[in-house]
């Protein structure tokens, strides 16, 4: 995040525990383990290739491949942020509808990369589309939350509180403009800023629906 991790929600905690979010981060570590274990084959048996996906085969890929990572970095980074904005989404939204939210968001961020790049046989693989998704609910659901965040540039480190608003504000614009002149490093295996963008608008335009939902009515006498 360009020097700046967000660690956790200082302006609420979950009413209850966030078990779809820890079971999530297990699914991810698991999945990653077997990676290690399987190699490149792994890899490219439950990877998203976009040109797989156009023709019809290995539809399957596009869920099992938000549960893979390209390294240790990708994953660590992938589950401090699900960690820190996870628990109060799927809080509101309760845990079913957070499982079948965060799903689509993945499933939305790879459709938008795949459709920018339909012929691509780079494998596509990372939770960071589905993440991007609840960063997106999080941001129009709590924009006023303040987030613990680690700044960390060069040397210089430092806890610090920052909105929501802002923090995930300057992240998608950091996802936007990176987007721009970056359609040469995914073709050869870059990030897939599309797909971080495809989440993160999934999120922001369905998150009051899911939170709706999730909402138990309050009975009136």
């Amino acid at each position: 995040m360009g020097g700046m991790i967000p660690l956790v929600d200082a302006s609420r905690r979950p009413r209850s525990s966030p078990v779809v979010t820890k079971v999530i981060i297990v699914a991810n570590a698991l999945v990653f383990i077997l990676e290690l274990m399987g190699g490149e084959a792994f890899v490219s048996q439950w990877s998203v290739i976009p040109a797989d996906i156009v023709a019809g085969h290995h539809l399957t890929t596009l869920v099992t491949a938000m549960f893979m990572h390209a390294g240790w970095m990708h994953i660590i980074g992938n589950m401090v942020f699900l960690w820190a904005f996870g628990p109060e989404i799927e809080d509101a939204m309760g845990r079913l509808r957070y499982l079948v939210f965060y799903l689509l968001s993945g499933l939305a961020a790879s459709l938008v990369q795949i459709a920018g790049m339909p012929g691509s046989t780079v494998p596509n693989l990372g939770a960071s589309g589905a993440i991007a998704g609840v960063m997106g609910a999080f941001l129009v659901t709590y924009p006023g939350d303040q987030i613990r965040t680690l700044i960390l540039f060069g040397w210089y480190t430092r806890i610090t509180f920052i909105p929501a608003a802002l923090l995930i504000g300057l992240w998608f614009l950091i996802q936007l403009f990176s987007q721009v002149g970056s359609v040469a490093d995914v073709q050869t295996g870059g990030v897939a800023y599309m797909a971080h963008v495809g989440g993160f608008i999934f999120g922001v335009v369905t998150a009051k629906i899911f939170v709706s939902f999730g909402r138990k009515p309050k009975w009136e006498i």
